[in-house]
């Protein structure tokens, strides 16, 4: 199966001529040589552009690669633009697949014998489709609300399941053969990427994701998060609010209507670590066909959040970790980073401290004080990952979904605003997080939570501060009864120590005696007083 796979993915991409894009002074010979080889499978599409022929040759490859182009897309700092512009269709402009088996998915789900039970309307073409999923407009027939219905596509889980197989295997031999193979743990950051799709082809997990989020940011003047309609919710089918939005990517629409792109890209930041810092719980899909901004107040303007299949958590270290780091390195304390990366141990322990903050000043240093338009992330990127397989840092699986996240908002804030400040946006939030997790507020804040379970288990203080007492009271005695215990033990020990070292010697003694011509009884007796001997040690040394 692994092969089969390995082969069509080899096929699609000579299909569509991917290899004609890497310079050829950068494959080897003998990758030349293989590619004449394989005559059967010629480029089909010589006449259209690269970014057309990666974007059709990903969308063939399956949900997999759709979500890697879908990051790309955003990444217009790396990419050129014709390229980007196409991968951005992957967001949202997937082929979709038959309206009638979404019908009977949705038939089948609701449990429904026809679609006008549950809804007064619904659209039988599509309104977005994307690697997961397909979107359709419809209208409770309940409330007469719209309503946008989601599908999960057919069979989809069995396409995953051999892409995921595929890439086990290649994590297995980066793993074993690459240099940097152990350090950058590819087996477990496959194993994350793995869950977050599985947990993404359920639509009841992803309606309970959006109802927690929309319960965060409630009243919120940064994100607004449609309701979901949990009645009507399955593992394959989801509905909920239908918003009218504009994309974030039609910046032409945002102008137009005025919007105050500075404040939309400052609140982008915001969001993104309120949802890190405050919440521990952040939408892990942020490209752009899953954003919108409002068309209501463009002056005050306010996102809206769709697609809530992947989100992650972080723990309180992590967090911890993190806020600290960020507000070194906004502080342009290189040590403290260091510093903390050896805590953490994310850097090994003997880690020479002054090299690695030498190191992370030569590469953060000359970014300070510019705007995201100044600034080379891919140049930026390649250099910290050069330092951190300098310094044997250890990638940290649980951390892939956050860095993800953060290459989404750095690419979505270059497009609104390239003048944003992220440092300075970002900054006073992290302070204010750090001060409310450090201090005599941060300890009456947690008093304060702690108190309900306090107040229920203060009655049965005085009963448990008694039972304490009175076993301290009897300490003393329990402690010489335990000492004498202890030396009984070392008596008895010593005794069968001494037996065995005596009935050793007889043992030893019988052996040698037969090759004197003494009588037979001598050492037959010698070795049975042994063999007393040791037995006599066996009882001491297993007292009743």
């Amino acid at each position: 199966m692994r092969i089969g796979r390995l082969y069509f993915i080899n096929k699609i991409m000579l299909q569509h001529g991917l290899d004609e894009l890497i310079p050829s002074r950068w494959l080897p010979w003998y990758a030349r040589a293989m590619r004449k080889l394989i005559f059967w499978i010629p480029n089909q599409h010589k006449d259209k552009p690269a970014g057309e022929r990666i974007t059709f040759a990903l969308q063939a490859l399956g949900p997999v690669f759709i979500k890697f182009g879908q990051m790309l897309s955003t990444r217009r700092d790396l990419l050129s633009p014709d390229i980007a512009n196409e991968l951005a269709r992957l967001q949202d402009k997937v082929t979709p697949f038959s309206s009638a088996e979404a019908e009977e998915i949705v038939l089948k789900s609701l449990n429904v014998p026809a679609l006008d039970v549950i809804f007064s309307e619904f659209e039988k073409t599509p309104l977005a489709s994307a690697s997961i999923a397909q979107v359709h407009a419809a209208r409770l027939k309940s409330n007469g609300k719209d309503v946008v219905v989601k599908v999960l596509r057919p069979g989809i889980r069995k396409t995953i399941d051999a892409d995921m197989e595929l890439l086990f295997t290649l994590a297995g031999v980066l793993q074993k053969w690459l240099p940097d193979g152990k350090r950058l743990r590819p087996e477990e950051v496959v194993t994350e990427y793995q869950k977050t799709l599985v947990d993404e082809l359920d639509l009841l997990r992803e309606s309970a994701n959006g109802m927690q989020l929309r319960r965060n940011f409630d009243n919120s003047d940064s994100l607004y998060i449609p309701e979901i309609y949990s009645d009507y919710c399955r593992r394959d089918v989801l509905v909920m609010e239908r918003i009218y939005g504009i994309p974030i990517a039609n910046l032409d629409a945002l102008f137009a209507q005025k919007t105050n792109m500075k404040l939309l890209a400052e609140r982008g930041v915001e969001v993104f670590f309120t949802q890190v810092f405050r919440d521990s719980f952040f939408h892990a899909d942020m490209h752009p066909g899953n954003i919108f901004v409002s068309t209501e107040h463009p002056e005050n303007p306010r996102y809206i959040a769709i697609d809530f299949g992947i989100v992650g958590t972080l723990n309180q270290d992590d967090k911890r970790y993190l806020a600290e780091n960020f507000i070194a390195f906004f502080n342009r304390d290189y040590r403290k980073v260091a510093q903390l990366h050896a805590d953490s141990g994310w850097v090994p322990s003997d880690t020479n401290i002054d090299e690695f903050e030498m190191a992370i000043r030569t590469v953060c240093e000359p970014i300070f004080q510019k705007p995201l338009a100044e600034i080379s992330f891919g140049n930026v990127l390649l250099q910290l990952f050069n330092t951190a397989r300098r310094f044997n840092m250890v990638v940290q699986p649980q951390l892939v979904l956050l860095q993800k996240t953060l290459l989404y908002i750095e690419g979505l804030g270059r497009q609104l605003y390239p003048q944003l400040d992220l440092w300075q946006t970002a900054k006073p939030f992290l302070e204010n997080w750090m001060k409310e997790q450090i201090g005599v507020a941060a300890m009456l804040s947690k008093v304060k939570d702690n108190l309900p379970y306090w107040s229920e288990k203060l009655p049965d203080i005085p009963d448990l501060l008694y039972d304490s007492l009175k076993q301290m009271k009897g300490l003393p005695i329990q402690m010489t009864r335990g000492q004498q215990e202890l030396a009984r033990l070392q008596l008895e020990t010593a005794k069968a120590n001494h037996w065995v070292v005596v009935g050793s010697t007889f043992v030893v003694v019988g052996a040698i005696l037969p090759i004197y011509t003494l009588h037979w009884t001598l050492p037959v007796t010698s070795g049975v007083i042994g063999l007393c001997c040791w037995l006599r040690g066996w009882r001491h040394s297993h007292p009743k």
